[in-house]
């Protein structure tokens, strides 16, 4: 949480944070769920396309806010609509159960007139990058792409729907959980099904890293035209 709260400072003083405190969006079935939004910066009047961050770990309120802080104020700052939303049982967004409360959020968000309709950005970080994947599984039609920074995944798992689907994947190169043993594993998982990868190790950086912004923009650009 250190390194976290670290680069949430440097981010801080990067980018113009525009953040609302934690709204409760009620879904369709009445269910009610905390999500953190970061508005775009210098858009106004206008609809922004929109990006789900998920945070790692248990994606606990404390762990969305940084996230959304963090990383959530480098898409604001690019023009992104961006919703982090909590985690109802500390599980992150995994699960079919938690998956598809990701796929009501958005419905709700998109009926809001500052948001754009159509596809929809999937991030996440650690535990919310692994959420993200499970997510667009599920529906890839729906999404522009997952930006997971990082995740992994498993020789065992079942990608095929993501054939020709856009992933943007980092891992650090120094990651304390030992991901990084695991990216060609990863790497081989999500191309051998087909998903249109960029992917790449951050030499030296931990689990927590400091975003890519460049590469990471070239790669929103791409599924954006």
């Amino acid at each position: 949480m250190r390194k976290l709260t670290t680069l949430f400072i440097f981010c801080c003083c990067l980018f113009p944070i525009s953040m609302k405190a934690q709204e409760r969006i009620t879904l369709q079935d009445g269910t009610a769920l905390n999500v953190f939004f970061v508005a775009p910066v210098n858009v106004a009047n206008q609809e922004s396309p929109l990006v789900i961050l998920m945070g790692g770990g248990p994606g606990n309120a404390s762990i969305s806010q940084d996230t959304a802080r963090w990383l959530g104020s480098g898409f604001a700052e690019r023009g992104w609509m961006v919703a982090v939303p909590i985690s109802p049982n500390n599980r992150s967004f995994r699960g079919g159960v938690n998956n598809a409360l990701i796929t009501d959020l958005i419905v709700e968000l998109q009926k809001r007139e500052n948001v754009a309709e159509g596809k929809v950005l999937l991030a996440g970080v650690s535990n919310g990058g692994m959420s993200a994947l499970e997510i667009a599984r599920r529906n890839p039609q729906r999404y522009l792409g997952v930006a997971a920074v990082p995740a992994i995944s498993g020789a065992d798992t079942d990608n095929d729907a993501l054939r020709d689907f856009p992933v943007y994947l980092r891992i650090g190169g120094s990651d304390q959980l030992d991901w990084a043993d695991r990216f060609d594993e990863t790497v081989t998982s999500l191309t051998d099904a087909g998903a249109v990868l960029d992917a790449d190790i951050l030499d030296g950086a931990p689990h927590m890293f400091r975003m890519e912004w460049e590469s990471l923009e070239n790669w929103l650009s791409e599924i954006q035209d």
